[in-house]
């Protein structure tokens, strides 16, 4: 474990390499029913836009979601729950048969550790880790046809784990609930809570999961979360393509640690329109554009499982900002972001495989470059470089050129493949 820690506190003092082309081929295949979810509000909404949500996730070919329940919605007064619409949602995912994370957070008033006099009192852990998770296993037995529970949500930050991120109280918290889960569930998947970014504390120079993994978090054999925003889809510096360094880096760290699953429960881009809220303002098109190419890295990188945020638009009890993550808006109805996913969906097919990248001559040094096949030995090569530019594949003769954010598809036909670059996912496909 020393070695581990080591390596965190490098990982966020050592220089990024310079921008240069990127070439990428994934360590797996992927299936997206199995790879790609997205966060679903489904306590938010009506049982009917529940259904409109879900029929909408369905026809993309996806089957996951990962959906929020507040323990002071859940239970207000001690002993009464408030079980009516978690019912009907818990139902109505096995009767869909979407499979289901769900993920308890929030003090209840009665458990709250915050001062008496200071606001935000669900915001604070409980007092009592192992009254929590008596609750999670309260949750597990009456609810078996929830696939994996996830213990709280994004510990490292004030806005959820007041005043400051503790690794040792939530590690407590994390223990009581594992063991709280297995007692009547042994084989039910539980999940870390997903850090925000990659554990950073406000308060602190070292990551949380530093601190966990020094805790012997890693050996309680939960799936390790965490959520990797940033202002670009290549990182907060996409001439450092620092998300792609430190997901590689601290993916890598983890396995290493003995860590057998990833999954990323949040990532994604607001298509609001202001007043800015940290997120620049990029609009519905450039929600689409950024969530297709980030979808892209992700997929060839060492994740097991990621979590769109979100299936849709919420309404005012949101931020500015949160209100307008979604795939679909308020009436379920698709917004750029979901056409554009779509079409890269339909033109991947539900299954790829790694495969290299293409022999591409004139290339730009700002070219992500993207290597799979599908199972019948059909060629996919996705692609993109912040400046338009042509470039040649000398080995190929023949492709269809698709661009999914524009909806166009393309013949093209030469002795040695000439191919438009442009800032947005493309995808050139052949046999």
């Amino acid at each position: 474990m020393r070695a581990l820690l080591s390596w965190f506190v490098f990982c966020w003092v050592v220089s990024v390499p310079a921008y240069a082309q990127t070439v990428m081929v994934a360590p797996r295949p992927v299936v997206w029913k199995d790879f790609l979810g997205v966060n679903a509000h489904l306590l938010w909404f009506s049982p009917a836009q529940d259904v409109r949500q879900l029929q909408m996730l369905k026809a993309l070919g996806l089957q996951w979601v990962r959906v929020d329940l507040h323990w002071d919605r859940l239970e207000p007064s001690q002993g009464q729950y408030q079980y009516q619409a978690l019912d009907g949602v818990v139902h109505l995912l096995d009767a869909q048969q979407v499979k289901s994370v769900f993920y308890l957070v929030g003090s209840a008033p009665f458990a709250t550790s915050a001062p008496p006099f200071l606001p935000h009192k669900d915001q604070y852990p409980p007092r009592d880790s192992k009254q929590f998770a008596r609750r999670m296993a309260l949750l597990t037995s009456r609810y078996p046809a929830v696939n994996a529970w996830q213990v709280w949500n994004e510990p490292n930050l004030p806005a959820f784990w007041r005043p400051w991120g503790d690794a040792r109280a939530y590690g407590e918290l994390l223990q009581d609930s594992v063991q709280a889960i297995r007692s009547v569930a042994p084989d039910k998947t539980v999940v870390m809570a997903g850090m925000a970014y990659y554990s950073q504390m406000p308060m602190h120079k070292r990551l949380m999961l530093e601190q966990l993994g020094a805790l012997g978090a890693f050996g309680l054999g939960t799936v390790v979360a965490y959520h990797p925003y940033s202002q670009t889809p290549e990182g907060d510096d996409p001439v450092a393509q620092d998300f792609i360094v430190r997901g590689n880096l601290l993916n890598q760290r983890l396995r290493a640690a003995g860590v057998k699953k990833i999954w990323a429960t949040e990532w994604g881009w607001s298509s609001y329109t202001g007043e800015r809220e940290e997120q620049p303002i990029i609009g519905r098109a450039g929600q689409a554009d950024d969530v297709l190419r980030r979808l892209a890295l992700m997929s060839a990188m060492d994740y097991d499982r990621i979590f769109l945020f979100a299936l849709s638009d919420l309404d005012d009890r949101a931020t500015l900002r949160d209100r307008s993550y979604g795939l679909l808006d308020l009436r379920g109805n698709p917004k750029p972001v979901y056409v554009a996913l779509a079409r890269f969906l339909a033109a991947t097919g539900p299954m790829l495989l790694p495969a290299p990248v293409p022999d591409v001559r004139q290339a730009p040094t700002d070219l992500y470059s993207i290597g799979w096949k599908k199972p019948d030995g059909t060629h996919v090569w996705m692609f993109w470089a912040a400046n338009p530019v042509t470039v040649t594949l000398p080995t190929v003769r023949q492709a269809v050129l698709i661009d999914p954010l524009m909806g166009t598809t393309r013949q093209l036909q030469s002795a040695g493949l000439r191919v438009p670059v442009v800032p947005h996912l493309q995808l050139l496909v052949w046999h």
